[in-house]
């Protein structure tokens, strides 16, 4: 599935149901259901959109801050404190709150990411009095109990310990704490052992009061309400949050990284390599995303790729291989990816570098342009069906300072691309001569093969704590 796919996809109570007329023109177009967004007095942003398909509501806050917004040392704050905000309120024990949401078949979930944290519940329409009510208190009024602190802390820590088992559960960090260096990117957003070990619950509490404000956040609606009905709840429930100054949250993008560097993390007892190659990548709002989106598709991003269809159909060095384009609030990574047994760690790395090669060399032909289009077309409705995929759209729509001509013109632009368009994002967003390498792998083994790939070559033991 495609970075731009992702992007949408949300869970649904109720899965496989028809795409809503209203989000199709009479051509079958895609076209985003309209939607009202109103501005609170303290800030806070409200996106309102009426879907009457199913007797369902679906709510999604997105509050401006994840691990970008974490104290340096203390990476990890953002994730452990929306982690937190289920385990009691000042008026519900986490027992209750899990009790009163088992009673009327709500969800209510929490998390947080790179840019963002987030808040989503889902209820059924004759229970929005009750869901909208945990849903407040889960936002609002958080106390972060201790023992709750403690045990989370522990239990995270444990994670990394057993991701650091299976390479393939680290890669992706180790390779983002090394493309990006000092740039906020570089942080593991689920923080590590030395950062996890010293987060307190004054740490959780700091990051709450400071990000988890009305100006700092957006709360999608999408469902079966009337707007104006919807809108004087919302206002009656959240009005009197109060209003404080968003944390800036400002930086820099991350440059380039200029000639080839690679990284080798030596796991002793690893039979396979795991190995990422890349560069910087895009933002989500650069203008030629979709573009972009059509060539990685040929490339790397689905079963039938030229990385897929080389390294594992045709050689068998591996049961998976792609690239892909994380898009972000700045430059996201992008990286080709894939594993293989020792034995074959050169074989299936230089296989790579040659379709990357061969990419810029011979460039993608009308078939595969059309191919791409047509597959990329095809994947994108089913995940703007349900309303908790639209809320989750909207919200992030607004985040990223877009609107809805991302979803009504997504076909036509597709349509609109050429093969001179795909030749120069190739030579533009594609890199070749500026390459960054991660591996882990059993160094005994792999170490001489991985010096051929980079005149500089820095090494980390995975016991090591950090990334």
């Amino acid at each position: 599935m495609t970075r731009f796919i992702r992007f949408f996809l949300g869970i649904s109570l109720l899965a496989g149901l028809a795409l809503p007329v209203s989000a199709q023109t009479s051509g079958g177009e895609l076209k985003l259901p309209p939607y009202k967004k109103v501005k609170l007095k303290n800030g806070l942003t409200l996106l309102l959109m009426e879907q009457h398909e199913v007797p369902l509501i679906s709510f999604n806050a997105l509050i401006r801050g994840g691990g970008v917004a974490d104290p340096a040392g203390k990476e990890g704050v953002a994730s452990v404190t929306a982690g937190l905000l289920r385990t009691g309120t000042k008026s519900r024990t986490s027992e209750q709150l899990s009790t009163e949401l088992d009673f009327i078949g709500g969800q209510l979930g929490t998390g947080a990411g790179t840019d963002i944290s987030n808040v989503s519940a889902e209820f059924v329409k004759k229970d929005l009095a009750k869901g909208l009510d945990l849903l407040a208190d889960v936002l609002l009024a958080p106390i972060f109990p201790q023992d709750e602190v403690t045990k989370l802390l522990k239990q995270r820590l444990d994670g990394i310990k057993s991701a650091k088992d299976r390479a393939q559960g680290v890669i992706g960090q180790y390779y983002n704490s090394y493309l990006f260096g000092k740039h906020p990117y570089a942080r593991p957003a689920g923080g590590d052992e030395n950062s996890l070990a010293t987060i307190t619950r004054d740490d959780v509490l700091k990051f709450y009061e400071t990000n988890y404000v009305p100006g700092n956040t957006i709360l999608a609606v999408v469902g079966d309400f009337q707007t104006a009905d919807m809108e004087k709840v919302l206002t009656d429930k959240f009005a009197a949050w109060p209003a404080k100054p968003p944390a800036p949250a400002r930086m820099t993008d991350a440059l380039t990284s200029t000639g080839k560097r690679l990284l080798l993390v030596d796991k002793p007892d690893a039979t396979q390599t795991f190995f990422r190659i890349g560069n910087v990548g895009i933002a989500r709002t650069n203008p030629d995303r979709l573009g972009i989106e059509v060539v990685n598709t040929l490339f790397g991003g689905r079963f039938t790729s030229w990385l897929s269809t080389e390294l594992r159909i045709k050689n068998g060095l591996t049961y998976g291989a792609g690239s892909f384009f994380d898009e972000r609030m700045g430059r996201g990574p992008f990286a080709i990816n894939s594993f293989t047994p020792n034995a074959t760690t050169e074989r299936c790395i230089d296989l790579a570098l040659e379709q990357l090669k061969k990419l810029h060399e011979q460039g993608i032909t009308e078939i595969e342009l059309k191919s791409a289009k047509g597959y990329i077309k095809g994947q994108f409705p089913p995940t703007i069906e349900t309303s908790d995929q639209l809320a989750r759209a909207i919200t992030e729509l607004e985040f990223y300072g877009l609107d809805e001509r991302e979803i009504n013109t997504f076909s036509a632009k597709i349509d609109a691309m050429t093969l001179a368009d795909a030749k120069r994002i190739i030579q533009q967003y594609f890199p070749l001569e500026n390459l960054v390498f991660v591996l882990i792998g059993k160094a005994s083994e792999i170490e001489p093969v991985a010096k051929k790939y980079a005149p500089k070559m820095d090494t980390k033991t995975i016991s090591q704590p950090g990334f």
